[in-house]
């Protein structure tokens, strides 16, 4: 398929891009613990210039180390020690004919203490952002006017190390944004009370920033279209003030959404459709000349040629679609778009972050370690290695082995391909984990991997083969407590109710275990019409589910009125109910329940007689994904990737 408007160059200000295809800030954490791009940063920007994006806007980029630090190995623009490296990164990204623009940001109250050396945060106003639960101290007025002169330094650094542009991060409730927003500004200086006292703050760091690097220098200002918490930014409010940004020189403007009190609304969890807030693109777009680019949740290069032909926006923000496949852009525009590793929306990357760690994609074992993971050896030579299981860790692994031309045999005893993935997405809202299926099928049947659906090999059906290697993915098992009545007709495995996809109406089920798949297998009953109720035997529903995750699904079980009761331990089963254990006071209750459906996690099976028998049989034996260790998505697809990659 072409895409004549996503190929097309465009403009900001005067520099031109050579398509449409911006690729968003979002933090990594990849730089030197001083600020400085490391290789690692370097790498990782320039595979996506590489593959087909035309202008690069880099993580948040620290411009102040008192009170502005966002996170601990985060990219810097303070004084003249960072342009060096942000020089090569420049270079790196240039060779590939893409733009790049330092994103400039300070966090305000969305910060902690912790990260500044145990200071007070300080922002506009004190006013505690319920996320984060510290109180602010109100920065004084001379504080404010030395942030102005920071941030306008950040941007003559960027200039003087050859980046092509600017942008101040004044969305997702960020300092600028803390500013510009009435819930956040209750200032009686200058830069609070009216609105153009309000736009004050930013207005310096523009004027300054053109005084200083000159008006051919752009300056893009990332805005949130609504801020979507009662008494913060409105759409209307954003519509007036990107038409005010215009008026004083800014070059685009870049509509996102939310703060970290609305946070879904800023990283989508997997329930939120493409182009979900299209309209606050579009308002603006509607009411400025000046070029718009818009964060609409894009996955796939026809959505994104769609919104472009619309008229919904100049410039088209594929995030995460880049995290996931760096080379998205050039795979749409080779017609290659069967090949593009889709991202799955299971927000993954922001939970390492946010978790202290560097970025990671669940689907794609290689961000973040582009230097480490360079071109394939080409050394397989026609040997065969067996690959036991079609989930993602063994489809993953059986791609990097064809990639290294080895001659893989993948059998998988059902009758389809994607192991857990498959069954994960039969759950509501959870269709697109299809999406990844379908790509690493076709991947692999690509590069002529020998798929044999439906049979599971015995010792004598891999002898016969007489393999280099043989990998084991055959996932894990289901735990199932030995406990009074567990083995009855009405219990059942969470697994089973989405494998079998078990179609059963108006009856009272009890899910047992609150991790994602008693959730998701809460849902999907309950949308059949069934009165649900999950328990869990810890203090809190959703133990080791992301926050955003948690509240997204959780919310809607709510509104199919699924119960969720934490501290209560399975002990026993009936043909009626089951009963269950106060871990709190240690009192037994009794609960109806025409149905028991057990989710309570799953075991390795590298301690199998079968496992056993591999490895009596054959000396290179490779265990990977919930085989090994049951985990995520995440850990599946980096286990295959990895031992695939490293095999000898």
């Amino acid at each position: 398929m072409e895409y004549e408007k996503l190929f097309t160059s465009g403009r900001i200000g005067q520099l031109r891009l050579k398509n449409r295809i911006v690729m968003p800030a979002m933090g990594t954490s990849l730089a030197t613990s001083t600020g400085e791009a490391s290789d690692e940063i370097i790498k990782y920007y320039e595979e996506r210039a590489k593959g087909g994006c035309g202008l690069i806007i880099t993580e948040i980029t620290r411009i102040d180390n008192e009170t502005g630090v966002g996170t601990p190995n985060q990219l810097c623009a303070i004084e003249g020690k960072h342009v060096p490296r942000l020089e090569r990164l420049a270079r790196a990204v240039h060779r590939h004919d893409t733009k790049i623009f330092l994103q400039l940001h300070h966090p305000g109250r969305q910060s902690h203490s912790r990260l500044i050396d145990g200071r007070q945060i300080a922002a506009p106003s004190p006013i505690t952002c319920k996320t984060i639960g510290e109180e602010p101290r109100e920065m004084t007025t001379e504080e404010v006017e030395g942030l102005v002169k920071k941030f306008v330094i950040g941007a003559k650094i960027a200039q003087t190390a050859g980046i092509d542009g600017v942008e101040l991060h004044g969305a997702h409730g960020y300092l600028i944004g803390q500013f510009m927003s009435p819930l956040t500004n209750r200032r009686t200086d200058k830069y609070g009370g009216s609105f153009n006292n309000r736009m004050r703050f930013v207005t310096e760091i523009i004027l300054g920033i053109k005084h200083i690097c000159g008006p051919k220098f752009p300056i893009s200002v990332r805005i949130d279209g609504d801020e979507f918490v009662e008494g913060g930014i409105t759409h209307e409010e954003a519509i007036k003030m990107a038409r005010y940004l215009e008026s004083i020189g800014v070059d685009a403007i870049n509509v996102s959404s939310g703060t970290y009190e609305s946070a879904v609304t800023i990283i989508e969890p997997i329930s939120y459709k493409e182009g979900w807030k299209k309209h606050l693109a579009q308002g603006i777009k509607d009411n400025v000349k000046i070029p718009v680019i818009a964060c609409n949740a894009i996955k796939t290069p026809e959505f994104a040629e769609k919104l472009l032909e619309e008229g919904n926006c100049d410039f088209v923000a594929v995030g995460r679609g880049q995290l996931a496949d760096p080379q998205w852009g050039k795979k749409a525009m080779e017609g290659r778009e069967k090949e593009i590793r889709p991202c799955i929306a299971c927000l993954h990357c922001i939970e390492q972050l946010m978790n202290g760690k560097a970025v990671e994609c669940a689907v794609n074992p290689r961000l973040g370690y582009e230097v480490e993971y360079t071109d394939y050896k080409k050394d397989g030579n026609g040997r065969t290695v067996v690959v036991i299981g079609g989930g993602p860790a063994g489809m993953e692994a059986a791609r990097v082995l064809a990639e290294r031309e080895y001659k893989v045999v993948l059998f998988e005893k059902k009758e389809n391909l994607g192991g857990s993935v498959y069954l994960g997405s039969k759950p509501p809202c959870k269709e697109r984990l299809q999406n990844l299926v379908d790509n690493m099928e076709y991947q692999i049947r690509q590069l002529g991997v020998d798929i044999r659906l439906g049979t599971a090999p015995t010792i004598e059906d891999i002898k016969a083969l007489n393999p280099y290697s043989v990998f084991v993915a055959m996932g894990g098992n289901s735990i199932v407590p030995e406990l009074p009545g567990v083995h009855g007709e009405n219990v059942v495995l969470a697994t089973d109710v989405l494998d079998k996809e078990m179609d059963v109406k108006n009856k009272k089920i009890l899910v047992v275990g609150s991790g994602m798949t008693g959730l998701e297998t809460a849902e999907y009953l309950a949308e059949k019409g069934n009165e649900v109720t999950v328990v869990e035997m810890v203090k809190e529903i959703g133990p080791g589910v992301h926050g955003s995750v948690l509240y997204d699904i959780t919310t809607r079980l709510k509104k199919y009125g699924v119960e969720m009761i934490p501290r209560r331990q399975l002990v026993g089963i009936d043909k009626e109910r089951a009963y269950v254990l106060n871990t709190f006071n240690n009192e037994k209750i009794a609960m109806e329940a025409d149905y028991v459906v057990l989710s309570l996690g799953v075991g390795s099976v590298a301690n199998s007689q079968f496992v056993q028998e591999l490895e009596e049989n054959f000396n290179n034996i490779r265990i990977l994904g919930d085989a090994s260790r049951p985990g995520k998505i995440s850990n599946a697809t980096q286990t295959g990737f990895d031992l695939a990659y490293t095999l000898e």
